[in-house]
């Protein structure tokens, strides 16, 4: 057989080239809009970050000066917010996450409602307003939204058509860059956002996810979020441990997501009379936050300080994973935009809390740690990504196993309780928009 040629390089072939991968053709337009994209992401979710801690901060100086104050400040702020929300931005309301899971089955509508960015600036001002009030919300699920929107300003600059798959990639660029944890940006878009794990996802749209948790790492510094706990648990203890955390945790969040579904697709008398008069339950959720918060002094906001204080072995009162568990769900079916991700973990560790009653010889740390992943597990039934975050934001990979079986436990036992996944739910509210 005669040897092969090589192939000449002809001005006609180098035409061919340059319009299939030069910079005017659509595949390099579009890896310079996932690029640019990914790297915008990490920018604005350190700015956003920052901006909310700032509101954070400042309502808690204002809560210490005036202790009673919130009791009128925060039924009308929910009130307010939820009225401007329904008047300007209906799209922005809640977490941000179904939000981005209906982007995934139309983008191009998406890219001129659920991810315009009339949309995500308002809810990044009406997130950090809420934040203000004293809601307990997060601002991760609204950093998934506004990564998605950051995407579809890209792709639009680039002229490319947004695609489902950069759709999910900027969400979960979004996690990544909110938590400073990269694996699990990649699995969140995978488990949650893709619905499905034969979902295509190209080595550039999970480049992306790493990119922008690289961006936000250089800015904000190489932190670990609840820092380096390092936690551990004998194989003994963990078969007696594991077991209670998974099934009791994933029980507790089941009833969590059953409730937010219940408020926010059902039909029952209460639902139908929220959706009738929505200021005024929104008032009415407010006023139980506040009333809450004034008699704890502890439910106010994202919950991170007492999560962290928990999973630093510090003792903290039975009563508060309960409180946070009513102050989370009564800010999350207000209406309000705002995330949950956040809080939840602090409704987790408060659960790991209780444990610890249970189980007073072991490791209080691990035991923290395993009931806020089985509760953030049985809230937002995504394992994987729940493991993969705690052992990300505590430094606990030795726990992993232990987080792994509490994990599936109590994704089962959330299934037993509301077998509808909740972002799944809450995603069917927004379909079409």
């Amino acid at each position: 057989m005669p040897p092969r040629l090589p192939r000449r390089w002809t001005p006609r072939r180098v035409r061919a080239l340059l319009r299939s991968r030069g910079p005017t053709s659509i595949l390099f337009r579009r890896r310079v809009a996932v690029i640019t994209g990914a790297i915008a992401i990490g920018i604005v979710a350190v700015l956003f970050a920052k901006a909310s801690d700032a509101a954070g901060e400042a309502f808690a100086r204002f809560a210490g000066r005036w202790r009673w104050a919130p009791l009128v400040t925060t039924p009308l702020g929910f009130m307010a917010l939820v009225w401007i929300t329904r008047r300007w931005v209906p799209l922005a309301r809640g977490s941000g996450i179904p939000q981005v899971m209906a982007a995934r089955d139309a983008p191009i509508a998406a890219a001129r409602g659920l991810i315009a960015v009339r949309t995500v600036a308002g809810k990044a001002l009406l997130t950090m307003g809420a934040v203000l009030c004293g809601a307990s919300v997060g601002r991760e699920g609204p950093t998934v939204q506004l990564a998605a929107a950051v995407m579809n300003v890209s792709h639009r600059v680039m002229r490319v058509r947004l695609r489902s798959s950069v759709v999910i990639a900027g969400g979960a660029a979004g996690v990544a860059a909110a938590f400073n944890t990269p694996l699990a940006g990649i699995l969140f878009a995978i488990e949650e956002l893709a619905a499905a794990y034969e979902q295509r996802m190209t080595l550039m749209v999970l480049s992306s996810i790493v990119i922008a948790g690289m961006v936000a790492q250089s800015l904000a510094g190489d932190y670990v979020y609840f820092g380096a706990i390092g936690a551990h648990l004998p194989l003994a203890s963990a078969l007696i441990v594991v077991p209670v955390a998974g099934i009791g945790g994933g029980l507790a969040g089941g009833l969590f997501a059953k409730g937010m579904l219940a408020l926010a697709t059902g039909g029952s008398r209460l639902t139908r009379w929220s959706k009738a008069r929505p200021v005024l339950f929104a008032g009415l959720c407010g006023a139980i936050v506040a009333v809450l918060g004034v008699a704890t002094g502890l439910t106010w906001g994202t919950g991170y300080g007492a999560a962290r204080a928990m999973i630093t072995g510090a003792d903290a009162p039975l009563w508060f994973g309960p409180a946070k568990f009513v102050a989370t769900l009564a800010t999350a079916v207000a209406g309000l935009p705002g995330g949950i991700f956040a809080p939840s973990l602090a409704v987790g560790a408060g659960v790991g809390n209780l444990l610890r009653a249970v189980f007073p010889g072991e490791s209080a740390q691990a035991v923290v740690i395993l009931g806020m992943v089985a509760y953030f597990t049985g809230v937002v039934r995504a394992p994987l990504t729940a493991v993969i975050i705690l052992a990300e934001t505590t430094a606990s990979r030795g726990l992993m196993l232990p987080m792994f079986a509490a994990a599936f436990l109590a994704d089962g036992a959330s299934r037993a309780v509301c077998r509808e996944k909740l972002y799944h739910g809450l995603s069917r509210t927004f379909a079409g928009n």
